[in-house]
């Protein structure tokens, strides 16, 4: 997923992410048969087929079969998409990235048994086409071009053009920058089940100004790269649901209620029918969900379900990333599951379609952490959990009537972070398994029993330390009685009686914590070397408002006090960590990767004399220059409460800098822009304080782009950090 070592992120995706893969089209992972019996792999440039438990092999489409009509070579698969019936085989290539993800490039179609190969939209621009889905009765096939929505018939090759008004701001069948990054919003647009009508987001930016990047390096003359990015405090984008005739190509919009710039909508599926949408309705502040059935034909809107938060209100992406798309229907369309923290812990309900009943599936206080599977046939609902140690995670199942406790499904001696792709009906899964000392390990299993069918890259039962790891998970309490998680390795040939450098390592945000019991995910990744050996100890706290599994008052403290709070947190357990007679107090030093670059410059200037050397990459250093989504979620409208965004802006204390800093970003930052550095430095320069710089020409917020960056990051890190806070004992 990323080019150096990066913590694995418990709970949430991130809005200040750290390093962003181009990964294909989503929805990724196993692509499990209907049924569930096996899955489809591509091996080699070829479709094959796995069945389960033996795991025999059928090779489905071979390279030949993959050779357009006139050339010589095959095509190169990036991803592909197998019909319901296995027949016909949707296959994406020569992508290219739209912000973080390669959702865009060409599409072809072969059917399986005739080996015909047909390329869809042959006459639109190369690399043009978005999230082609072949129709449920198999005859066409639909995709976003050009933010329009088009079909074509298969048997034919006929294109018809469903939508004509789109533009870079009026947007058909896809989303904008902001819907993307913060709801994990992408693929734009559902067929109905009787394939007659697709319906659609519709995102109208036309208000939404442009920011502006300068790219001065890939010209001899300087051009900007206009970015719509609504800043916090601004109106969103307008957001409204349309279903279109496919034979007619005339739209019906639903009458969704409320302004249609004041609320988001970040889910939208067919209701387990093809008269009926199922949507989520967020009021612009996040505080309230209604979840609304749309009569496709009227555009008849209902509200069957409503709940309010005094801080904010999570979405699907928040607990399954890998496809946040799809509704869980049960019984035939009759229930469908929802997850609320309206009782104070993430839990799994069954909700009556008319939303009059609901059931509690999984009791107790602990949190579901993500939504894995579920087996209706057998009444369960599978789910990862940890209710006793937040670091972990393992498999449980509850049953869907809330009946009986919730049942562990993972193997209880395997202490550390389980990771499971279950089948669709929970009879099979690939299993991971990791903890701080142990590598991850991977192997194929039957649901519930756990029996192995198949061993991974080593045997996982006991699971086998690795050499040389010293990595000590701890808990810091403040004055304040607040107990922080963490962890910390020491160094090589350690002596209590001598004083050691500490460098921290922080996020703190709501977007993920650093505190995992994981494999790889303790440590400092830019060093370029063995920091243990090096004489240093690393440590890394994740304290309140961090999305760990502890209950929603632990995440949800925050609100309103991002870059306060967890500001507060963290110098109060350094104190802590000071009184530790082997940490020298005048080597600390702390660093950070945007959330965490903004902590970083925030613990520098608020706490001078604890932290003595900062390097932030990518900080936010004004918090009303970031997005609106991201912001107002978890601080509020700044027209209402303008003073904490104010307060939590490191800019503001910039003035309390004593030690060394170090600020590094990308010009080409699309997700926190440049501009935060400059309105920093400003303010540094005004106040007469020294500092160093790096900025990498047109890079964007993962630092990676261009031969050699990622190395000259690490070297430059590592430099930095030897020169102002040296290891070694003393």
């Amino acid at each position: 997923m990323k080019q150096i070592k990066l913590c694995r992120f418990l709970f949430f995706i991130p809005a200040f992410l750290v390093f962003i893969a181009a990964h294909a089209q989503p929805p990724k992972g196993i692509k499990w048969l209907k049924d569930g019996s096996g899955y489809y792999a591509n091996e080699s440039g070829e479709i094959v087929k796995y069945q389960l438990p033996d795991f025999s092999k059928t090779v489905l489409v071979d390279r030949k079969s993959l050779i357009p009509e006139g050339k010589t070579n095959a095509l190169g698969v990036r991803n592909f998409f197998m019909s319901d019936d296995g027949k016909t085989v949707l296959l994406y290539n020569n992508t290219k990235k739209v912000w973080r993800y390669d959702t865009r490039g060409d599409y072809w179609v072969l059917n399986i048994e005739t080996k015909s190969l047909k390329q869809l939209g042959k006459s639109l621009p190369a690399s043009s086409l978005m999230f082609a889905k072949l129709s449920p009765d198999g005859k066409y096939a639909a995709y976003v071009s050009g933010h329009n929505i088009y079909t074509e018939e298969l048997a034919t090759g006929s294109m018809k053009q469903l939508t004509t008004d789109g533009t870079n701001k009026l947007i058909n069948g896809t989303f904008d920058w902001v819907y993307e990054e913060e709801f994990g919003c992408r693929d734009g647009f559902r067929w109905s089940g009787d394939s007659k009508s697709i319906a659609y987001w519709q995102i109208d930016a036309t208000k939404i100004r442009n920011y502006l990047m300068l790219n001065t390096t890939d010209s001899i003359y300087s051009f900007t790269v206009p970015v719509e990015y609504p800043k916090v405090g601004e109106d969103p984008s307008s957001c409204k649901v349309g279903v279109v005739d496919i034979a007619t190509a005339q739209t019906k919009w639903m009458n969704v209620p409320g302004d249609a710039v004041q609320h988001y909508i970040p889910r939208m599926e067919w209701a387990a029918n093809s008269n009926e949408l199922i949507i989520q309705q967020l009021n612009r502040k996040q505080q309230e969900s209604k979840v609304m059935l749309l009569n496709a034909k009227t555009g008849e809107a209902k509200t069957i379900y409503e709940e309010t938060d005094k801080a904010w209100i999570d979405i699907k992406s928040r607990w399954n990333d890998d496809d946040p798309t799809g509704w869980e229907w049960l019984n035939n369309g009759k229930n469908f599951l929802w997850i609320s923290e309206k009782d104070g812990w993430r839990h799994i309900y069954v909700i009556s379609r008319d939303g009059k009943k609901e059931t509690l599936a999984t009791k107790g206080d602990y949190d579901m952490i993500s939504l894995e599977a579920i087996d209706e046939k057998n009444g369960y609902v599978y789910y990862m959990a940890s209710p006793d140690n937040a670091l972990q995670q393992y498999l449980y199942r509850s049953k869907l009537d809330g009946s009986g406790k919730a049942e562990l499904i993972s193997s209880e001696g395997m202490k550390g972070t389980h990771e499971y792709k279950l089948s669709p009906n929970a009879a099979y899964g690939k299993h991971s398994f990791s903890n701080a000392a142990t590598a991850r390990e991977e192997e194929w299993v039957k649901i519930p029993s756990n029996e192995v069918i198949k061993s991974g890259n080593k045997k996982m039962n006991p699971p086998m330390p690795v050499e040389g790891t010293n990595i000590e998970f701890i808990k810091v309490t403040t004055d304040d009685g607040v107990t922080l998680d963490g962890w910390k390795i020491m160094p090589v040939d350690f002596d209590s009686t001598k004083k050691y450098p500490v460098v921290f390592y922080v996020y703190t945000e709501p977007g993920a914590t650093t505190v995992t019991d994981s494999y790889g995910s303790a440590g400092t990744f830019l060093y370029n070397g063995d920091m243990a050996a090096d004489g240093y100890i690393q440590i890394s706290l994740d304290g309140r408002g961090t999305p760990a599994p502890k209950g929603a008052a632990w995440r949800k403290s925050i609100y309103r006090k991002v870059g306060i709070l967890n500001i507060q947190d963290q110098a109060a357990a350094a104190k802590k960590i000071l009184e530790w007679k082997y940490v020298d107090k005048d080597r600390i030093a702390v660093w950070g990767w945007s959330g965490g670059g903004s902590t970083t410059l925030n613990l520098m200037f608020q706490y001078p004399d604890i932290y003595k050397t900062g390097i932030a990459v990518a900080p936010v250093a004004y918090r009303l220059s970031y997005d609106n989504i991201y912001e107002e979620r978890y601080m509020g409208l700044p027209q209402e409460n303008r003073e904490d965004y104010i307060k939590a802006s490191a800019i503001t204390h910039a003035k309390g800098l004593k030690g060394n800093l170090l600020v590094v970003h990308g010009t080409g930052d699309d997700n926190v822009h440049y501009q935060n550095t400059e309105m920093l430095i400003n303010e540094l320069v005004k106040n007469n304080k020294q500092f160093s710089l790096m900025s990498y020409p047109n890079r964007t917020h993962s630092i990676n782009e261009g031969r050699g960056t990622s190395l000259h990051l690490a070297t430059l890190f590592t430099n930095y950090l030897k020169q102002h806070c040296p290891g070694g004992a003393r």
